[in-house]
């Protein structure tokens, strides 16, 4: 059969290399209708020339299409020969500023960190090496392909744009020059068309959709009976699944259905089976039964040959036009005109559109060579970058749809370009005033979601295969709102302006949606049946958090955006909880004097949500109108009169319950799905846009609330309101026969409310809470991190969150905070935190887990008794609020606050009587230490024209009102000082009562300076000589009592050694003996000389510590001790050999230990020395 087909083929051959480029390009210049003369060529040749056979032969194909097809086309658009054209052409030239190179995949990309506009921003290897960015900080990573070098463009560096072999261009370039003008007119006229022509020609072809008819104007006469079986590749089948499939359908070997499915897979389609119609069509029908049983089949078409082949030549087409426009940015500037030409059709007729437009109908092979041709012409020509830009954004909504509906990943889709458009930040503000693209990304996304609960919030719950997987595609469109607003603006227009709270104001009901989404009800009785899907909807909010910062950022850089921004998320926050009550009945709550009106609501009973984006959002806006002073230039403009603290608190509170009562074993019956959510919540991933900006809202309540009524809505949702405001409630609830599990509960509820507190008031070290920068607050993530243990900077990076550019900002700051230790034998270098910044530690800091909070308080206490400190913790110093928050510190002398101090301190002294907890009284003393810090803070900084208000001591030594008539907060710490108890907390009250007295002190040296009198001063004098008294009675009753105990210990010393004489002098000898051996001098008696035998002297053994080589812990070499061990190496040794040639004849009996007399051969063992534990050797 091949030796019959070989002649045809010659002759095929012959006949192709006859034909002369130069004269078809002489007969196309004199031509009247070039696009039929051309047209004709290619209805001819084509076929002749691609897909003759089963197999294809790339080499001659390419060879024959360069000689008969694209020969007289260059010709033709040189006028001259082309080896002579186009190097003229290139010489003429004026070359591109712009590297442009495409990125292959796995190629080495780089970025600058410190130069960079965005992490999207690279440079290839040559660029890289030939500029200033590989002195500075970069990220090295592999490409994805696709992408490419934006060396050149000024846009994207924010210093050295040019490396050295672009720079030599910009002093020849005149801005905005046309590069038509190196160009003749009749070369402009033949290129365009010849450009026009040729890429009407491919986009026509490779769109077209029939399967066994051309065009009419390259439809042939004589045309033959030859098809192809085209498989089409998809990502939902299998490589097995194919392979078995083509094995049946088209009788192969399986070595040849994997080079199919290969092909299939790289280049998105292959030709399986060749011959007439009926042949490929039963192999369509074997492969399409055989994979559409539990999904879709595989995409299956007959094609003729000849489509087949025009197709072929199609790609080479486009492919050569990239080349080509290589020779001139004039060539490039033409074929972006052509490309961008509208057609007949008016609307997305021009040739780009309909290749973008029909992306999804494309397979792999034909997109990735037309992306290459984008990105080689309309992205690097700046003018047609900007007329593109606005073309894919207009057309935004249609192309995301057919890459939702598509399975190709998104690198091989037309939306992947949007990372080469958005990301310029000229044109994301263009597109954005002009295209109101924020608002058109955001609706996209929204219409994608549809899967709502009757309150209109997005639904998750029992989500198809189809809908999980489309929620998957549809993730990467917050990746281009993400592009759009990665480059802050620093000019706005009014347009601007307008257009970006038009977007806001989509992203607010993009929000709206997710308000309250997901809701729990805690599960009794028995343990949930099916864990509720809860992944979809944090992965939503892991993709926005960033969004939801920069949105911040932007508003931040304009008081008018952000005074908008902030009215019209309260009102859609109103909307949401308008009915914030939930039909709850009202009621009333009092202590110490204080009522407050809320509404009945048991977390434990209710729905509840951890999803709260727009009380979140509002909360970061609320701190930007106190960071930027908006909140006090313009208060007439701001709604803060209409805030409902009461409703702004509600929802956030309700979440820091659930997670308090899910710590305390509450919702055990719910399952992991709650315990993983609430991970989340707190984890470094989600916890700036959830837990911090929960914590800042609940900072914003208090602040502008009475504390008191904030205490008592905080206890009953907390559950514990009957504990504190009933008198002697807790000793009634833990004398009747109680669950130990609810006492247990209600503990662990107290000690996390107190938590909250002390958060509340502590957690001051962001921008616009406290009066501090950006840098501290990283420094004191950092130093707390260290104060857990030291870290190597990979561990220390992962701790800390990221911003949209991939950065922690800990380079800038590491330095002042912790000194580096370098790798030891180990190779792991450690930041040891500087001994000055443990005053900073805070033992309560609030992005500590347990396990870290504890292992923090077990090193830190660790470290004050090397350092032969007391071990007390008291908390730091901390900066002062933003006047905005200034009044929450007044939480912590408020009398509800005192009334739960006193409480838990009443429960403490008589501990028998009351079921409570040490964490509990641990965290009571750190609050009280805060509030000590805080007064001694107000003294200190005090003015003859401002009052001290803060109070704080006065309070605690006045005793508890009638009819209790408890005594003080002050003389219970002095009660608790002695308790024998509470021997871990002596030291904490110590500071305590020694901050207390050098308050004191203070207060009584500046009596001139004005100080706030409060009522009843008299009576607290009097009160306080009284304490006085008592604590000098108690102390000197204590002073007796430890010299007593003295005497005894000495007594019974003496008594014990008269006793014992016998043994200690013999203690005495051996002693003398012990220093004698030690001592080296030659001066030994004969009387320290050791014997041996059955009564042999008692060896002091020297003490040896070694250090383990690879965890790097000093241990005391003890029978007791951990074992340590050498690494050796044994083996065979005929050093000392004298019969070399004696052969073991039975090896595995042999006995390595035992020596022959002959020396035929013996063990080696050698050893490097370094010791390390057993354990650590075998992990």
């Amino acid at each position: 059969m091949a030796s019959e087909l070989e002649p045809e083929v010659q002759a095929i051959d012959r006949s192709l290399l006859e034909c002369s480029a130069e004269e078809t390009a002489g007969k196309w210049l004199q031509a009247t209708d070039l696009t039929r003369e051309v047209y004709q060529h290619l209805a001819h040749y084509v076929p002749k020339i691609y897909c003759r056979g089963p197999n294809p032969f790339p080499q001659k194909e390419d060879m024959l299409a360069q000689h008969v097809l694209l020969g007289p086309m260059e010709w033709y658009l040189c006028g001259e020969d082309p080896a002579f054209g186009f190097p003229k052409l290139e010489q003429a030239n004026k070359p591109s500023h712009l590297c442009g190179r495409v990125f292959k995949v796995g190629e080495p990309t780089y970025s600058c960190r410190d130069c960079a506009v965005d992490p999207t921003c690279v440079l290839c290897m040559e660029c890289f090496l030939g500029s200033i960015h590989r002195d500075h900080r970069y990220r090295m990573t592999t490409s994805g392909g696709g992408g490419f070098c934006d060396c050149g463009d000024t846009e994207a560096w924010k210093e050295g744009p040019y490396c050295q072999k672009h720079e030599l261009n910009t002093s020849e370039i005149e801005e905005e020059e046309d590069p038509l003008v190196h160009l003749s007119e009749d070369v402009i006229a033949r290129t365009y068309n010849i450009f026009a022509i040729m890429f009407r020609y491919a986009v026509e072809i490779l769109t077209w959709e029939k399967e066994s008819e051309l065009p009419a104007d390259l439809e042939i006469i004589e045309k033959r009976d030859t098809y192809y079986c085209m498989l089409f590749n998809d990502e939902v089948h299998t490589y097995e699944q194919v392979i078995y499939t083509l094995q049946k359908a088209v009788n192969c070997t399986q070595k040849e259905a994997i080079g199919f499915a290969t092909t299939v897979d790289r280049d998105g389609r292959r030709s399986v089976r060749y011959g007439d119609f009926q042949y490929c069509e039963q192999a369509k029908s074997v492969i399409v039964r055989n994979t559409s049983r539990q999904t879709k089949p595989l995409k299956v078409q007959v094609m003729h040959s000849s489509i087949v082949a025009h197709q072929n030549f199609g790609l080479k087409l486009l492919s050569w036009l990239g080349s080509i426009i290589g020779y001139s940015d004039g060539l490039r500037r033409i074929l972006c005109q052509v490309g961008l030409q509208e057609g007949p059709d008016g609307e997305n007729s021009s040739l780009v559109d309909r290749l973008m437009l029909n992306d999804s109908k494309l397979w792999k092979g034909a997109r990735s060579v037309y992306h290459q041709l984008f990105m080689s012409s309309l992205l690097m020509d700046l003018k047609y970058k900007k007329l593109f830009a606005v073309r894919f954004a207009k057309n935004y909504e249609r192309l995301q749809s057919d890459y939702v509906t598509d399975d190709h990943d998104r690198e091989f889709s037309i939306a992947d370009l949007s990372v080469q458009i958005f990301t310029v930040p000229s044109l994301a503000r263009m597109l954005i005033t002009e295209e109101n693209l924020m608002t058109t990304i955001i609706k996209t996304f929204m219409d994608h979601l549809r899967h709502r609960d009757a309150q209109g919030r997005f639904q998750f719950e029992r989500y198809t295969a189809l809908q999980a997987f489309k929620f998957r595609r549809v993730q990467s469109l917050i990746l281009d709102l993400k592009y759009v607003l990665i480059s802050k603006p620093t000019e706005w227009s009014d347009d601007l302006r307008q257009k970006f709270l038009e977007g806001f104001d989509a992203f607010l009901e993009l929000l709206k949606c997710m308000q309250g989404m997901d809701p729990i009800t805690r599960q009794v009785g028995q343990h949930i049946e099916m864990e509720p899907e809860w992944e979809a909807a944090f992965t939503l909010q892991m993709k926005l958090t960033h969004v939801i910062s920069m949105m911040q950022d932007w508003c931040a850089l304009d008081e008018k955006v952000l005074i908008e921004a902030y009215k019209k998320c309260l009102a859609v926050l109103m909307q949401c909880h308008g009915g914030f009550t939930d039909g709850e009945q009202p009621i009333t709550l009092s202590i110490c004097g204080h009522s407050v009106e809320t509404i009945r609501y048991c977390v434990s009973q209710e729905k509840v949500s951890i999803h709260l984006p727009v009380s979140r959002l509002l909360a970061g806006l609320h701190v930007l109108l106190s960071k930027s002073e908006v909140a006090y230039k313009f208060p007439e403009l701001l709604p803060l009169s209409e805030l409902s603290p009461p409703m702004l608190i509600e929802h956030p509170l309700r979440c820091l319950v659930l997670c308090a009562q899910v710590h305390a074993g509450m919702w055990r019956r719910n399952g992991f799905s709650l315990v993983n959510q609430i991970y989340y919540y707190h984890n470094v991933k989600c916890r700036r846009e959830m837990f911090d900006k929960d914590i800042v809202m609940l900072q914003t309540g208090v602040s502008m609330m009475d504390p008191n009524h904030f205490l008592m809505i905080m206890l009953s949702r907390f559950e514990l309101y009957q504990i504190f405001s009933t008198p002697d409630y807790g000793k009634r609830f833990s004398s009747e026969i109680t669950h130990k599990d609810v006492v247990q509960q209600n503990n662990t509820l107290i000690e996390e409310m107190l938590y909250l507190i002390i958060m509340l008031v502590g957690e001051r070290f962001s921008p616009g809470v406290g009066q501090v920068n950006a840098t501290d607050e990283i420094k004191r993530e950092i130093i707390h991190q260290l104060s857990i243990k030291p870290m190597a900077h990979s561990e220390l990076v992962k701790s800390l969150p990221e911003d949209e550019n991939k950065e922690t900002g800990m380079e800038s700051v590491i330095e002042a905070v912790a000194h580096f230790r370098k790798p030891g034998l180990t190779g792991r270098g450690m930041y040891e935190l500087k001994p000055e910044c443990a005053r900073e530690f805070n033992l309560y800091f609030y992005h500590f887990s347990r396990a870290e909070q504890s292992k923090a308080e077990e090193a830190q206490r660790k470290l004050k008794r090397q350092n032969r400190e007391d071990t007390a913790l008291p908390p730091p110093v901390l900066p002062p609020f933003c006047p905005l928050f200034a009044s929450l510190v007044n939480i912590l002398q408020s009398d509800v606050m005192l009334c739960i101090m006193r409480t838990v301190l009443q429960w403490a002294v008589e501990h028998n009587g009351y079921a409570w907890s040490e964490s509990m009284l641990q965290r009571v003393l750190h609050l009280i230490g805060m509030a000590l810090q805080e007064e001694k803070q107000h003294l200190d900084n005090v003015t003859e024209e401002h009052v001290v208000t803060f109070s704080f001591t006065q309070k605690i030594s006045k005793p508890g009102e009638a009819p209790n008539n408890s005594p003080s907060i002050l003389a219970m710490l002095e009660t608790l000082q002695n308790a024998p108890y509470l021997d871990v907390h002596k030291d904490m009250i110590r500071w305590i009562l020694k901050t207390f007295n050098a308050i004191k002190k203070i207060r009584e040296s500046s009596s001139a300076s004005p100080v706030a009198e409060t009522e009843g001063t008299i009576m607290e004098e009097s009160s306080r000589d009284k304490d006085k008294a008592e604590r000098k009675r108690k102390a000197e009753i204590a002073r007796l009592r430890r010299e007593k105990i003295m005497a005894q210990m000495s007594e019974m010393q003496r008594h014990f050694i008269d006793e014992n004489k016998e043994l200690f002098q013999q203690t005495l000898e051996l002693d003398a003996s012990t220093s004698a051996v030690l001592d080296n001098s030659p001066m030994v008696s004969d009387t320290t000389l050791t014997a041996l035998g059955p009564a042999q002297t008692q060896v002091p053994e020297q003490r040896q510590f070694v250090t383990c080589i690879l965890c790097q812990e000093e241990q005391e070499v003890k029978v007791e001790s951990k074992a340590m061990v050498l690494a050796a190496f044994v083996q065979r040794s005929t050093v000392l050999s004298k019969n070399r040639s004696k052969f073991i004849q039975d090896p595995e009996k042999y006995d390595p230990l035992f020596m022959h007399p002959d020396l035929s051969c013996g063990t080696h063992t050698g050893s490097c020395g370094h010791i390390m534990h057993a354990h650590c050797w075998q992990s």
